[in-house]
């Protein structure tokens, strides 16, 4: 039932007398002084100052809320509805105005989550050798979902919701690892923030223990599918040759992204400590496989050194993981639809490097030399640490390894049936 209208010039004590209309009603006294204004009183006894006018973009004229008498001073509300009102006659709507300052306030006192990451990447994360990739993966995964937010506004319901859609989009194993990194600066920002209380807790994790620790490897037709959707991918133009580079140097991901022509010494790729994971250096001799992903001095370089896998002429090294990523999925994916083959099982980039260790105990090569050629450092950590050890002995495996996927790509034609004698069979 349509509420009943009255107008008058609205005060405090008037207020506070209203009665509650009969159930199914509404009583709504509009004010004098402020058109549209006014109180709406419910047959529940709830009174909530309104304004009624046409706001932009609306057809015609609505009712919005300005505040509950009680949690709002009819002065304010006053004052506010003229605000209001301003606003609408430039065009704005003003909960969209209110919207925008109110995360402009959040950032300037630093209370967003978004303000709360920018600080702990520069307090904790700057300098890290996963740095890059914590940092991609708030700006990928966390900032779009939640990076608004004032932390104290944060529910345990707002870290469930991110982390289902980033198991729906990426898989359950980048849900743990961005939960992973949120869980490290929201414990972060507790020990400096008596106020702040983390909504992440236990049982969040999308996976368990055991499915975390990866034994993933590429079958030999996941190769070939990867290899050929590698090849129909034109941008980013390095990213097929860095993805391959990932098997044929086993490396991890952003060993092989921030290869650098000054890590290049005549045939060996020299990855230096303050970047890799054992904090030694790791050698790679460069095979003829190698080499040739590693190609010339990128068009457009204006130095004389350069990032070798970059989409900005070598000055920066390529970082567009994520979106890369999901265009090869989705080539893949098409191959085997249209071969009618079943989806490939979700695989990572650092499956790659497992991969690669596999082919070379296929192609048998000495399981010591092996585990070198990963960087893996033979009977512990020793005192001193020759990088230069066992270069034959490595490049021999890295050859054998490139022989063997060149054999898995183009695998002997003996088994196949020439067309003509099929026919005549």
């Amino acid at each position: 039932m349509p509420a009943k209208k009255h107008r008058k010039e609205l005060t405090a004590t008037m207020i506070t007398r209203l009665k509650a209309p009969p159930t199914g009603q509404r009583l709504w006294i509009a004010d004098s002084i402020v058109p549209g204004f006014g109180v709406r009183l419910t047959d529940k006894g709830s009174k909530t100052f309104v304004l009624r006018t046409r706001y932009p973009g609306e057809a015609s004229a609505s009712r919005r809320e300005i505040g509950k008498v009680g949690e709002i001073e009819l002065a304010d509300a006053r004052d506010k509805a003229r605000n209001w009102l301003k606003l609408i006659g430039e065009g704005k709507d003003p909960a969209r105005v209110e919207d925008e300052q109110r995360r402009s306030q959040l950032q300037k006192d630093g209370t967003t989550v978004d303000a709360v990451l920018d600080a702990f990447e520069r307090d904790h994360v700057e300098g890290l050798r996963s740095g890059d990739q914590v940092k991609a993966a708030f700006a990928n995964h966390v900032r779009p979902r939640i990076g608004e937010k004032s932390i104290y506004d944060l529910k345990r319901s707002d870290i469930t919701t991110m982390l289902n859609e980033i198991k729906a989009e990426s898989g359950p194993v980048m849900a743990d690892r961005v939960l992973a990194h949120v869980r490290k600066a929201f414990n972060w920002q507790m020990v400096q923030d008596d106020e702040f209380k983390s909504p992440i807790v236990r049982g969040m994790a999308k996976t368990k223990p055991k499915e975390r620790a990866r034994k993933r490897t590429l079958a030999d037709d996941e190769i070939r599918d990867v290899w050929a959707a590698l090849d129909q991918i034109e941008q980013p133009a390095c990213y097929p040759r860095y993805v391959k580079s990932m098997l044929l140097a086993m490396t991890r991901r952003n060993e092989s992204a921030r290869m650098h022509t000054d890590e290049l010494e005549s045939d060996l790729w020299v990855i230096p400590a303050s970047r890799y994971k054992n904090k030694q250096d790791h050698v790679i001799p460069i095979t003829p496989a190698i080499r040739e992903l590693i190609g010339g001095k990128p068009a457009g370089c204006n130095g004389n050194s350069w990032f070798v896998f970059s989409t900005t002429h070598g000055a920066k090294p390529f970082s567009g993981f994520s979106k890369a990523k999901k265009e090869l999925d989705r080539i893949v994916a098409k191959i085997r639809k249209a071969e009618g083959r079943a989806p490939m099982k979700q695989w990572q980039l650092h499956d790659l490097r497992r991969t690669g260790r596999s082919l070379m105990s296929r192609a048998k090569v000495d399981a010591d030399h092996a585990e070198r050629c990963m960087g893996h450092v033979i009977g512990g950590v020793r005192e001193t640490y020759d990088r230069y050890e066992y270069l034959d002995e490595k490049r021999k495996a890295f050859e054998a390894l490139a022989s063997m996927l060149d054999l898995i790509l183009n695998p002997p034609a003996d088994n196949v049936v020439p067309m003509h004698a099929a026919a005549l069979s």
